[in-house]
């Protein structure tokens, strides 16, 4: 399990405790230094059904500065992608990677359901 944060995210810190707290062993990387690969957002991307947008951080000043918002409908996958996999900045965080999904934002009924195990 790996977890990209950045290190004065309210919402990392949070990820990063409930994490800990159920016992998920994990590695963390700062997103700032070492963005998701793109095949880890192509994961995300699937898990978020398709919806690119789910991956941006959409109330950074990255996202503002570059436009996203006007340019994402028509602007190509791949190219999305890549303007992610290039900053750290403009992906939602914290992002969490496994095996077999990964996922954007802290959400901890949806962690819950993916990453602990059925009584």
């Amino acid at each position: 399990m790996t977890i990209y944060t950045l290190k004065n995210c309210d919402s990392c810190r949070k990820a990063v405790k409930w994490l800990r707290e159920n016992g998920i062993a994990f590695q963390e990387i700062p997103i700032r230094v070492q963005p998701p690969t793109l095949p880890e957002l192509r994961l995300a991307l699937q898990s978020a059904g398709g919806d690119i947008r789910k991956l941006f951080n959409t109330s950074g000043q990255d996202y503002r500065a570059l436009n996203i918002k006007e340019s994402l409908p028509t602007m190509p996958e791949s190219e999305a992608l890549n303007l992610l996999a290039a900053s750290g900045n403009l992906i939602k965080r914290p992002f969490l990677v496994s095996a077999d999904f990964a996922m954007a934002g802290f959400d901890p009924l949806k962690w819950s359901y993916s990453l602990t195990p059925d009584p």
